[in-house]
């Protein structure tokens, strides 16, 4: 019951806008008929990939005229820094391994996804209305005898409009002194497919859909040395029930299964794609702003991919779809373009008509073995650094700027050629969103370095001189070489139908908002607990076991999701977020067990280190939603205005049966 009533406190909180495109728009309230009765009209579940209108109702409640980036801090703040998607990455048209559901019920209703017969549209009559009068409706659509419907003018009024179609929408009201007043209007829902592709950036790394839930008690890992020095606590996986110290059978497969069994939750665990990624939130963003139009999104967007591995064949997987059951876990996945090709055929099949509309991509920089530039920024210790220099997970920016004037533009042009037949040969409707550079502390200021965020691991510690040499390296060449590649700029391409649509607006929010920048309203657990002189954790191996924070607090106190000045995750936020232990690694870097020092530097930076936060997404899609609307060519939406009350918290009912701390 309590759930019930947040359901409907949230559509009360927004009042029911007038479309974009409408036939019957809302008149300027100073004009003399704003008064005059019209059809209002809305379509329902217009965010396809939602199984449940509630959750999408959550983010209309959300939503002001401040942008993704304001709704996503209003919804940070409801759900207590613990993040709005834990509970609706369960509800989704996606099954556990990131597949789409073909036929998806959708509260009760069985759709076909990629090419729906129908949409269920609101209808209500606005505008001044003598109270306590009936209103007959009448919606035809030339399939057949026009439906018909009576109810009081003051309700709303559903119906499933044809697919494709225009419903003439006609209300007679039944006035008090025996008239009757007519008005009409035409229904027209645009369904847009949007395909989101590339890499961990457009999957959303480093944001889990549910984080990891921590535990307050120590986890053991050894290093690579000798002695009992080699041993180190940090903060375990709440709900494991297994052996924590580093004695013990150390093959134990038991235990490894109950570790992974409390891993985190991702839409796509063998891709470790996110709701909380600037793809999904632009496709979001987009159906909440546009009452008139739905929005059918596929997520295909993998963490790893390179434009040879990954976008135009496939890939090894990241983790297991259901972590702690590997027996049913395939080591790789399909390439992105033969799922993106694979899903079209299928629409089509229902709909010859069905077509892509939109592609959201970034990729480039696994291409350039930007992961190893992390690497080679952030691992210290001399035994680490060559044993993941040898599994190539270490990299220079020699190694790098190689690959960017080599290999890259001929791949990116095999990219170019792969898309454009499925876009009826136009590459303006791929929208390129750029990176933002997580390494400065200030505008042409490159963060200083240190241990402060990157203290997770002993072998860690972010060297100044290095950082800066991969800033410069990521402002003065990779980004203008990326720009250069979508633009088709000098003699990048013979086509001018293969120049991207290409979006970089936001690289100058990130600028303020790097990896190393700290604020007074950071959340208390962060401005306690990671220690800016590196020393978060309690190295006494005798208390640390009970106590792993050296600040007198429980790690189940972090928030990942609560908003902070850095858009950027370091390298504890990565450990303390997803705590990943990746499955899809060679066999030279895959550990014999749970308690290997390995473990401890892949978990905290497979998690998603050096990646945008859930805000750094959410500035990505409000930089890329005016060159969303432009290609699909939709206008801007009404001013909605900025005080609306926050969106409702989450019933504590739900998030008991989570589990959530």
């Amino acid at each position: 019951m309590r759930y019930a009533r947040f359901i409907v406190l949230a559509a009360l909180l927004v009042p029911l806008p007038c479309g974009l495109g409408a036939q019957a728009q809302v008149p300027n309230a100073t004009a003399p008929n704003a008064a005059a009765p019209r059809i209002e009209w809305e379509v329902k579940h217009r965010f396809r990939l939602f199984r449940s209108e509630a959750d999408f109702q959550r983010h209309v409640a959300a939503t002001r005229n401040d942008g993704v980036l304001g709704a996503e801090r209003r919804l940070e703040i409801s759900s207590d820094g613990r993040g709005w998607a834990r509970d609706i990455v369960e509800r989704l048209c996606i099954d556990r391994g990131g597949r789409l559901i073909e036929t998806c019920d959708r509260d009760g209703t069985r759709e076909n996804y990629l090419s729906p017969r129908d949409h269920t549209v609101g209808v209500v009559l606005a505008g001044i209305v003598p109270a306590n009068v009936r209103c007959q409706w009448s919606f035809e659509d030339g399939t057949g005898d026009p439906r018909q419907t009576e109810a009081s003018c003051d309700d709303e009024v559903r119906i499933r409009v044809a697919y494709g179609k225009t419903t003439s929408a006609t209300v007679d009201v039944a006035l008090p002194d025996g008239t009757a007043q007519r008005v009409v209007t035409d229904i027209a829902v645009r369904d847009v497919l949007i395909a989101g592709m590339g890499d961990s950036i457009a999957a959303g790394e480093g944001n889990p859909d549910r984080a990891v839930r921590l535990s307050d008690e120590g986890f053991c890992y050894r290093r690579f040395l000798a002695g009992n020095s080699s041993e180190y606590f940090r903060p375990g996986r709440n709900g494991y029930s297994g052996n924590r110290s580093c004695e013990g059978d150390p093959g134990n497969d038991s235990d490894a299964s109950n570790w992974a069994r409390q891993s985190a939750r991702w839409e796509s665990g063998p891709c470790h794609r996110s709701l909380y990624s600037y793809q999904l939130r632009t496709a979001l963003a987009l159906a909440v702003e546009s009452p008139h139009i739905a929005v059918t999104y596929l997520p295909l967007a993998c963490s790893g991919a390179t434009i040879s591995t990954g976008f135009l064949a496939g890939q090894r997987i990241v983790e297991c779809a259901s972590p702690g059951t590997t027996a049913t876990c395939p080591d790789t996945i399909r390439a992105q373009m033969t799922e993106l090709s694979s899903a079209l055929n299928r629409a089509r099949s229902a709909n010859a008509e069905r077509k892509l509309d939109l592609v959201l991509l970034t990729i480039g920089a696994n291409d350039i073995r930007f992961s190893g530039l992390v690497g080679h920024v952030i691992i210290e210790a001399r035994t680490e650094r060559a044993l993941f220099g040898r599994g190539s997970h270490v990299a220079t920016v020699a190694d790098s700027q190689k690959i960017l004037d080599g290999a890259l533009p001929s791949d990116f042009a095999k990219l170019r050629a792969a898309l454009k037949p499925l876009l009826g040969g136009d590459l303006s409707r791929v929208v390129f969103v750029s990176y933002g550079n997580p390494a400065l502390a200030a505008p042409d200021t490159p963060c200083p370095g240190g241990r402060h965020g990157f203290d997770v691991h002993p072998g860690f510690g972010a060297d100044g001189e290095r950082l800066r040499e991969v800033a410069e390296f990521v402002n003065d060449q990779f980004l203008p070489k990326m720009k250069a590649l979508a633009l088709c700029e000098g003699r990048a391409c013979r086509d001018a139908k293969d120049r991207m649509t290409f979006v970089d607006a936001h690289q100058r929010a990130f600028a303020d908002h790097g990896v190393c920048t700290r604020s007074d309203d950071d959340p208390p657990f962060d401005r306690d607990c990671f220690s800016p002189k590196g020393e978060s954790f309690n190295r006494n191996p005798a208390t640390a076991a009970s106590d792993p924070m050296a600040c007198g607090r429980g790690a189940s106190e972090f928030r990942p999701y609560a908003p902070r000045q850095r858009w950027v995750r370091t390298a504890n936020d990565s450990y303390f977020t997803a705590m990943t232990y990746p499955q899809g690694l060679g066999t030279t870097l895959q550990p014999a067990n749970i308690h290997d020092a390995t473990w401890g530097v892949l978990a905290a930076v497979y998690g998603g280190a050096i990646h945008p936060t859930a805000e750094g997404h959410a500035a990505m899609a409000d930089a890329a939603l005016p060159a969303v609307r432009e290609t699909l060519g939709l206008e801007a939406p009404l001013d909605r205005g900025n005080d609306a009350p926050a969106p409702p918290p989450l019933d504590p009912s739900i998030l008991q049966r989570q589990g959530a701390r």
